[in-house]
């Protein structure tokens, strides 16, 4: 027997099947995602919050690689200028045992070679290295800084005296390096100086006691220099804190704004499903098609 359909009810039916298996479908995309907004079209005004929320936890994420590597190089020249503080300690050991008037020419010879070693070692430190780039060097990174010329004894410098910044999350900069002019051969101290009038007074057996406050000056100087490293280091570790907290709080925005309520949409998903059945069985029942009900009868 011929069914009579009314033209107008298919188009109802066909809406209702695809209203819900599209509820269906959302609830399956938010389940496997654990988001509530998976396209722009889900929510527009949440999407477009999630984007300024992505940007920003970008730039404090380049922010933080940025302060990471500052620190390290921060790290490894504050432990270098450590070593020049070592190093004129023990010159400053050396110039005091070598103005002690019993002593011999020979005994004031052995212990200029030893501070010739310490200035040998200096200027070594002084070449120090970070990645590549010599981190005494002003801006020109890429040459050795300091010669020490043989012939003459005498230390030269060949970098600048350039800075250069790194900017923090507040819009504020931060000084990435001391150039080694202020460092080692700076008018207050000179860290190289000191050490070869040191080694000269004692190898002629003059202005002994003037060599050794010139090395206590560099001492004094070079440990006032340090303060910048570490002043900076902490610095660093709070601009890194306030970076790592606010890319939680962007965490947990981004959460809030497109997060499901994975107990929510479950229910949601069970429910689109029987939605999605009764209105395929209703639908098969007007057109006269058989449904699994009818097949398990």
């Amino acid at each position: 027997m011929a069914i009579r359909l009314n033209p107008d009810l298919l188009p109802s039916l066909l809406a209702s099947i695809q209203e819900s298996k599209q509820s269906e479908t959302v609830a399956t995309q938010e389940l496997a995602s654990g988001r509530s907004v998976n396209q722009l079209s889900d929510n527009p005004i949440a999407a477009a919050s999630l984007v300024q929320n992505h940007d920003q936890a970008g730039a404090d994420g380049q922010f933080l690689q940025n302060l990471s590597t500052l620190q390290s190089k921060y790290q490894v020249a504050d432990s270098t200028l450590g070593d020049v503080v070592s190093a004129l300690t023990r010159a400053l050991s050396l110039g005091t045992e070598g103005a002690n008037g019993t002593l011999n020419s020979a005994d004031r010879q052995a212990i200029a070679g030893e501070v010739q070693g310490l200035l040998n070692q200096t200027v070594s430190l002084a070449n120090a290295n970070y990645q590549g780039a010599f981190l005494f060097a002003g801006t020109k990174v890429s040459a050795q800084p300091f010669t020490l010329d043989p012939n003459t004894n005498t230390v030269t410098y060949n970098g600048n005296s350039a800075t250069t910044s790194v900017e923090l999350s507040n819009g504020d900069s931060i000084s990435a390096n001391l150039p080694g002019n202020q460092l080692f051969q700076n008018a207050s101290g000179s860290v190289t100086g000191a050490l070869q009038d040191l080694y000269s007074a004692l190898t002629t057996g003059t202005n002994i006691p003037a060599s050794v406050t010139e090395v206590q000056n560099a001492l004094n100087q070079v440990n006032q220099q340090r303060v910048f490293y570490g002043n900076n280091l902490n610095q660093i570790s709070l601009s890194e804190s306030f970076l790592s907290q606010d890319q939680l709080n962007l965490s947990q925005q981004e959460n809030s704004l497109v997060g499901a309520d994975l107990a929510a949409v479950a229910t949601n998903f069970a429910q689109a499903q029987v939605a999605n059945q009764a209105t395929l069985n209703a639908t098969a029942r007007v057109l006269g098609l058989p449904t699994l009900l009818d097949f398990l009868k």
